[in-house]
């Protein structure tokens, strides 16, 4: 395993330093039984915050200046008026009316007349009339141009609108993003070596990986951050999931002037990364933790 550190000599039994594992892919289907269905690696949903691979190099770096996390899920605004309700619980209740025993026919009849019935409940015969009307308004209308729905049409007729019966409904959770800028400005030439093989290593473990028939390309490496206090894990910041590092931009002129060592070495760089975990948060990650410290 490959050992980097910038800078060379800070870390100590007391140092706060973020740590960077770099590790192979393994696809969660790796994990799949004889079924072919996808199986637990952790009691955290698919994957274990860290692989049981041998880390093929590790990258100790300074805390950065600006340290942030943030949680958050998806959700999305959902409407529907009570008739396309009724009419979705009567279409519903058709076909969940019909059991296959007995005669089709009479369940089939059954069914759309109690389906008939819950859209009854809904809206009096008038109510369905004229809102059968309108439609047909709004579609003639559309044939020479206009551009009106039917809430546009009964607005203006009735003064009334559908009751949109809003809510606001889960979607999903998200993916976290991580973004760290490093300014580096090595001072010798150990401290210039390990800053070359620094960004070299970003780059080639981020790249996706050739084969040798260019038919299919493989998933570039994982990595794995930490943040650290001397050998432990900080006891307070937050922890990561796996990442995958999306983007790493270096400007070689860090003080805005171009200049460098008697070997090329710029004399100042900036180093941007930005991570983004393969795996959502759930509770659990946190029902599981035994860290002291925030968690995730």
């Amino acid at each position: 395993m490959t050992l980097l550190r910038y800078p060379y000599k800070i870390f100590t039994e007391e140092t706060d330093y973020l740590q960077i594992g770099v590790k192979k892919y393994v696809p969660v289907g790796k994990g799949a039984g004889h079924s072919g269905r996808l199986t637990s690696r952790s009691g955290s949903g698919f994957r274990s915050n860290s692989s049981k691979e041998k880390a093929e190099a590790t990258i100790l770096l300074p805390i950065p200046s600006n340290i942030q996390s943030g949680n958050a899920v998806s959700y999305q605004e959902s409407k529907v008026n009570e008739l396309a309700a009724a009419v979705a619980g009567g279409a519903k209740g058709i076909m969940t009316g019909i059991t296959g025993d007995g005669n089709i026919g009479d369940q089939i009849k059954k069914a759309g007349g109690n389906a008939m019935a819950n859209i009854a409940d809904t809206a009096t015969l008038e109510q369905l009339g004229d809102l059968v009307t309108n439609q047909l308004a709004s579609q003639a209308a559309g044939i020479f141009g206009g551009n009106i729905s039917l809430g546009q049409m009964m607005a203006r007729e009735s003064g009334q609108v559908f009751n949109p019966n809003m809510e606001l409904l889960f979607e999903g959770p998200t993916l976290r993003s991580f973004k760290f800028s490093f300014k580096m400005t090595p001072r010798n030439d150990k401290e210039s070596n390990q800053v070359k093989q620094i960004l070299r290593t970003f780059k080639t473990h981020m790249a996706p990986k050739t084969m040798e028939k260019n038919l299919f390309i493989e998933t570039p490496d994982i990595f794995e951050l930490r943040y650290r206090k001397g050998g432990s894990n900080h006891p307070f910041l937050h922890k990561f999931k796996q990442c995958f590092l999306q983007d790493i931009g270096v400007n070689y002129t860090g003080d805005g002037t171009y200049a460098t060592y008697h070997d090329g070495t710029p004399v100042s760089m900036q180093m941007d990364l930005t991570f983004k975990e393969l795996e959502p948060i759930y509770d659990s990650d946190y029902k599981n933790d035994d860290n002291i410290g925030v968690g995730y």
